[in-house]
């Protein structure tokens, strides 16, 4: 029983402390949005800065990385962003589709440039 509880103590220990406190914030949010109009210009606003944000830390990702990612030429990490724009858009705008086609061709360049 304890060899057990020892193999699962670090994902009993992630779920608890980094899973469930996120989720709460979510379900608040998701309860607290109820009746907003989508087309609000606070909204509108609200959504710009999330997608803006979120564009910062890819270019990050991107241009700037570190650790194992930075070992990854720069041209492979700017074709596979490419290819999951293009496959973005290619699938009519599906995320999974885009998200797939960029992580497939980052880890297809890197194998092929022997990282």
């Amino acid at each position: 029983m304890s060899a057990t509880m020892a193999e699962i103590g670090p994902y009993l220990a992630l779920i608890l402390v980094g899973f469930l406190p996120n989720e709460v914030w979510r379900v608040l949010g998701l309860v607290l949005v109820r009746g907003l109009d989508e087309r609000s210009q606070f909204i509108v606003w609200v959504r710009a800065v999330a997608t803006a944000m979120l564009a910062g830390v890819l270019a990050q990702l991107i241009l700037a990385s570190s650790g194992a990612l930075a070992a990854v030429p720069l041209w492979v990490r700017i074709g596979a962003a490419a290819v999951g724009l293009l496959a973005f858009f290619a699938a009519r705008r599906s995320v999974f589709a885009g998200v797939a086609a960029g992580v497939g061709a980052f880890v297809l360049g890197a194998y092929l440039m022997g990282y």
